[in-house]
C-alpha cells in the first residue's frame, strides 16, 4: 500500500520533537488540508498526565488555530512494532473535524501501514448533531 511520502516524512519528523521525558514513547501525525498545506503535531507530556496532548490533537489544533477547517488526510506514526492507532480522546478530535470517508494512515517506522478512515476508527462518534434538543 502506498502512503502520501511527505506526510510520512512530515509525521517521522515530529517523533525527534516529541516532548516525552515519563513515557519514552514518541508519536508524530502530519495532517494535509484541502489547499495542500501540511500541519504537524507531536505528543507533549506533562508530569500531570492529564495535561499531557497527543500529537493527532496536536496536529489538528494548530491547523484550526491557523484558520484551516477543511482536511484530506492524516498519517499518525510512531516508534512501535505495529502501526500506531489514535487513543479515543484524539478519535473523537478527528471527528470532530475530519469527515467520516477521510483517510487515516496508521504506520509505523518500519513500514507497516494501515490505512483507515475517520468512520472506521470511531464508528458512532459523538456530533454537535447529539447536542440537539427540543
Amino acid at each position: 500500500m502506498m502512503i502520501p511520502e511527505d506526510l510520512y516524512q512530515a509525521a517521522t519528523k515530529m517523533l525527534t520533537r516529541a516532548y516525552v521525558p515519563y513515557s519514552h514513547f514518541p508519536v508524530g501525525a502530519a495532517l494535509l488540508t484541502k489547499t495542500g498545506e501540511i500541519y504537524t503535531g507531536c505528543n507533549i507530556e506533562n508530569a500531570a498526565y492529564g495535561s499531557t496532548n497527543c500529537a493527532e490533537r496536536t496536529a489538528i489544533f494548530t491547523a484550526v488555530a491557523a484558520g484551516q477547517r477543511q482536511f484530506k488526510a492524516l498519517l499518525i506514526t510512531g516508534k512501535t512494532t505495529e502501526v500506531i492507532v489514535p487513543c479515543g480522546a484524539c478519535r473523537q478530535v478527528i471527528s470532530e473535524f475530519c469527515a467520516d470517508e477521510m483517510p487515516v494512515y496508521l504506520t509505523n517506522q518500519t513500514g507497516k501501514i494501515k490505512q483507515t478512515t475517520v468512520g472506521q476508527l470511531l464508528p458512532g462518534a459523538f456530533t454537535a448533531e447529539d447536542l440537539t434538543h427540543e
